[in-house]
C-alpha cells in the first residue's frame, strides 16, 4: 500500500494597513528589541517622524540587512522630528519579569521625546499603562513608518551594545548571536559560566549558575553605551 504524504502550506496571513484613529502627526511609534535573549538589556524606542523630512525605505528591522539598517539609523537620527531610547538593564528584568520591564522601558523611551506625543502606537498587541493616548499595532514594524524607525534604533543600538560586551568578555560570541540562545552562546555559557550582564532569571543562565555553584554578583562592570555608541553618527 501506498501512503501518500499530505503537504501543508502555510499560508501567511497579510494585514491590511493600518489606519490610526489620530491624524495629527505627533505620533510617536515604539518599539522593542531584546525580550529573548539570555543577556544585556532589553532597549525600547520612541520616534516621531517628521512630515516635512520624509525617509525612503523604513521596514521592519528584522527584514534589513545590517548594512541598511545602518544607514537607515543614521537617517533617522538626522531627520526624526524627535527619538529617544528606553531600557531596563538584567537586574530589573531578574526583578520585573521581561514583560514588565518591557513595559517599564517603552515608558522611560516615550517620556525621553523632546517632543511631547500626541498619540502612541506601539508595535504588538499590548500598550503599557501610562497617560499617553495609544494604540497596538499588531506587526506594526511593517506596517507604520513610526514603528518600523523605532524598531531599526532599538536593533542598531543593541547590536552595538552587543559588540561592545563581546570586547568585555571574549569567548561567548555575543558580536554573532547578539546574546539569544544559539548552540554556541550556551556552550559558551556553560563552559565559561554566566557574566554580570546575564539574566539570571532566564532557565539556561540559572542552570549554569546552579551546576556551578557561583555567584556571578549582582554590581556589573560599567559599559558606557549611553555616550559612546553614537560618537560617529553626527
Amino acid at each position: 500500500m501506498t501512503r501518500n504524504t499530505l503537504k501543508t502550506t502555510k499560508i501567511k496571513t497579510v494585514l491590511p494597513p493600518f489606519v490610526s484613529r489620530y491624524q495629527g502627526w505627533k505620533v510617536a511609534g515604539v518599539d522593542e528589541v531584546g525580550r529573548g535573549p539570555l543577556v544585556g538589556a532589553v532597549v525600547t524606542a520612541a520616534v516621531i517622524l517628521d512630515p516635512e523630512r520624509p525617509i525612503s525605505g523604513l521596514a521592519d528591522s528584522k527584514k534589513l540587512s545590517e548594512k541598511r539598517r545602518e544607514a537607515l539609523f543614521d537617517q533617522i537620527i538626522e531627520h526624526a522630528a524627535a527619538w529617544s531610547l528606553g531600557r531596563c538593564e538584567a537586574d530589573e528584568i531578574d526583578r520585573l519579569n521581561i514583560f514588565q520591564a518591557t513595559m517599564v522601558a517603552m515608558k522611560r523611551a516615550v517620556s525621553g521625546l523632546a517632543i511631547a506625543p500626541e498619540h502612541v502606537l506601539v508595535d504588538g498587541n499590548r500598550c503599557p499603562r501610562w497617560s499617553w493616548a495609544s494604540e497596538a499595532v499588531v506587526k506594526g514594524d511593517s506596517r507604520v513608518e513610526a514603528i518600523s524607525a523605532a524598531s531599526i534604533i532599538a536593533k542598531v543600538t543593541r547590536d552595538r551594545e552587543m559588540l561592545a560586551l563581546e570586547a568585555e568578555y571574549p569567548g561567548y560570541g555575543f558580536a554573532q548571536h547578539k546574546g539569544y540562545p544559539t548552540p554556541v552562546h550556551l556552550a559558551a555559557l556553560h563552559e565559561l559560566g554566566a557574566t554580570p550582564h546575564h539574566r539570571r532569571s532566564f532557565r539556561p543562565v540559572q542552570e549554569v549558575i546552579d551546576r556551578m555553584e557561583i555567584n556571578p554578583g549582582s554590581v556589573a562592570k560599567d559599559l558606557i553605551f549611553s555616550t559612546d555608541l553614537f560618537a560617529d553618527s553626527d
